[in-house]
Formats: structure tokens, C-alpha cells, sequence
């Protein structure tokens, strides 16, 4: 039986935030494991101005990719000079061909306390920035589809990776008729996850994507409870050394051959995120 670490298949993790504090102590060393394990290329999205010059960095040093945007549960500190200075790194670095989106980007209606229509006013004009530069976008997507749906048709799109989708499965149509992928990650290993699971067999299988969303979102095996963690465990942190072992268990839940998902799991990002070069294996 093939097993998710076989080195013949490959994984792109398609949403990985490696320049998180978290890694500070084995950032090198997370990727070279990851990539021992078959995850040959991580795309790794900004979620402010401060840090883009650091993905930009990271991705070019180990030939992964990057996005450029403004996240929104970072809007409460944003400035809409950022917005000036995302419309000028889009532009200088139009011909990096690490440079695969905008993003991440979207609405966010689940965190208390965040400014509903700040986050609009950066959603809709990081949208008229998507469109000037010609980009996909890497969307964050937690209880606010429709309103994300009705930006997108506004302007129009490019189509993208709707990052972490938890919608219905009518709203995950309405984002693949808009030439968006649906990204599965830690999530979906959870038992309790029947929602996740039932879109996760519902949906072709040319519509997915696999991501970590690391440090983020870890996997039901590294969770850590609230009662260990009042106890001293550190909380969980996910990487894209995961994964292979998501994966593995996507397999299970969709009834697909780990090969199979490999490899269309590959080929949709590339048709999404079309600037994305992958080096050889």
C-alpha cells in the first residue's frame, strides 16, 4: 500500500505562513523536512505590509511562491497607505516569478470585535488591485461567503484558492463557477468535522486543493487541549511536514488513490495560481 510520505508523490501546500514567529527556531530545517516528505512547493501568503518582504525572501530561497495582500483581522491596524505601497511591490515585482497572487485577502465574520466595514473597504479595494495587476487571489473565507461572492461579482475575478473554505455546498459552487479551488487542510482530519467531510466527498475532485495554513489549523493528532495546555503543553503547531499525513486521510474520506489525489491536487493549483513554476522534482 502506498504510503503518503512515498517520495514519488508530490504535495504543494498551497497555504503556508512559514514566516510566523512560531518558526523562528527551525524555519530551514521545518521546509527540508517537509520537502524530504514530498511537499515540493509551499505558497506563502503576506497578511500585512511588514511582512512582505519576508515571504518574498523565504519563497525565493527555497523556489516556493509568495502573495502580496493585506489579511483581514490585520484591517484594525492597517493604513490605506498600505494599500499604496501593495499596489507598488505588485508592480515591481510583476516579473518575479515567485509572485503567484494577491493575497491573503477576504472577510472575516466569526472573530468578535473586528470592524465589518473597515474590512469591506480593504476586501473591495484589494479586489480593484487584483484586477489592475492581472492576479489571483488567495481568499480568507470564515462566515462571510456571500459577502466575499458579492465582492468578487462586483469586480470580477481572476479566480483563486478560496483558503480553509467551511461553506455550504452552494456557495462552493458559486466560487468554482468563479474559477476558484477549495482548500482542505487540518481541519477536515477532525472526527467531529462531519460538515467539512461531506463537502470534502461532494465536491470534484478537480476543485481541491491541499494546504496547512501553519502554524495554524493543526490536524486532530497534534491538537492540544485547553486543560493540557492550562497545564503547561505548548499549543500545536502545524507545518507542512503534516501535509502528507492530511492527505493520506483525505484519501480515505473521499475515496481516492493517494496518486491520484497527488497529482490532481498539483494541477489544480497550477490552473488557479497560473504564474506558479514548479521546479523539477
Amino acid at each position: 500500500m502506498t504510503q503518503a510520505s512515498d517520495l514519488k508523490l508530490a504535495w504543494i501546500d498551497s497555504h503556508a505562513h512559514l514566516d510566523a514567529l512560531e518558526f523562528d527556531d527551525d524555519r530551514d530545517a521545518v521546509r527540508e523536512q517537509a520537502r524530504r516528505l514530498g511537499v515540493r512547493h509551499c505558497i506563502l501568503p503576506a497578511v500585512e505590509r511588514a511582512n512582505f518582504l519576508c515571504v518574498q525572501s523565504l519563497a525565493r530561497q527555497w523556489g516556493d511562491s509568495y502573495a502580496l495582500g493585506i489579511h483581514p483581522l490585520y484591517t484594525l491596524g492597517a493604513q490605506e497607505s498600505d494599500l499604496q505601497v501593495l499596489d507598488q511591490s505588485l508592480t515591481q515585482n510583476a516579473r518575479d516569478p515567485c509572485l503567484v497572487a494577491l493575497g491573503e485577502v477576504g472577510l472575516d465574520g466569526f472573530v468578535a470585535g473586528m470592524d465589518w466595514s473597515r474590512q469591506l473597504f480593504f476586501y473591495e479595494q484589494q479586489l480593484l488591485l487584483a484586477k489592475k495587476h492581472a492576479l489571483p487571489l488567495i481568499l480568507h473565507v470564515r462566515r462571510s461567503s456571500d459577502a466575499l461572492l458579492k465582492g468578487l461579482k462586483s469586480t470580477g475575478s481572476h479566480g483563486g484558492i478560496a483558503h480553509a473554505f467551511n461553506g455550504s455546498l452552494v456557495q462552493a459552487h458559486h466560487f468554482m463557477d468563479m474559477g476558484f479551488c477549495l482548500g482542505f487542510g487540518g481541519a477536515v482530519t477532525y472526527e467531529r468535522a462531519l460538515h467539512l467531510r461531506r463537502l470534502l466527498v461532494e465536491l470534484p475532485l478537480a476543485h481541491i486543493v491541499l494546504e496547512t495554513d501553519s502554524p495554524d489549523i493543526p490536524p486532530q493528532w497534534l491538537y492540544v487541549k485547553a486543560s493540557e495546555r492550562a497545564l503547561g503543553s505548548k499549543p500545536a503547531r502545524n507545518s507542512p511536514v503534516e501535509l502528507p499525513r492530511i492527505a493520506q486521510l483525505i484519501c480515505e474520506i473521499k475515496g481516492v488513490s493517494l496518486e491520484e489525489l497527488s497529482c490532481q491536487s498539483c494541477l489544480n493549483v497550477a490552473r488557479v495560481l497560473p504564474r506558479l513554476v514548479l521546479a523539477p522534482i
